[in-house]
């Protein structure tokens, strides 16, 4: 066998490995297009948006912008946050059927509620 032979061989056996490391978790597919709120105990929220290329942006309660990167560590999306830089990451079990929503807690101990919502909701 050629070395460009050889080269091409496992390249072609490698794809399907490549494609399934690249491929997001199935529980966060659901989120792409969509707004993932986290509702606080006084009803204020913020607006997360995830991409599939492992970026996120969003809305804090204030409705500043939010910026980062994601990642899927088991069933949790975990958040870093760039903008406002932020140090470490924020792991959660994200909605993935907009009927049925999350509780959860935030890094203080406050119990927050996690929804999943149709399209890019801004306001």
């Amino acid at each position: 066998m050629t070395k460009p032979t050889a080269l091409l061989l496992a390249a072609v056996l490698a794809a399907p490995l490549v494609a399934q490391a690249a491929a997001p978790a199935a529980n966060v597919k659901a989120a792409f297009g969509n707004t993932v709120l986290t509702i606080d105990p006084d009803g204020r929220s913020r607006k997360i948006w995830l991409k599939p290329d492992g970026t996120w942006t969003g809305l804090s309660r204030r409705g500043l912008d939010l910026a980062g990167k994601w990642s899927v560590k088991g069933d949790n999306v975990c958040l870093k946050q760039s903008k406002p830089k932020l140090f470490g990451s924020l792991c959660e079990t994200f909605p993935t059927d907009p009927e049925v929503g999350l509780t959860s807690k935030d890094p203080t101990g406050k119990t927050i509620q996690l929804k999943l919502v149709k399209g890019h909701v801004a306001k």
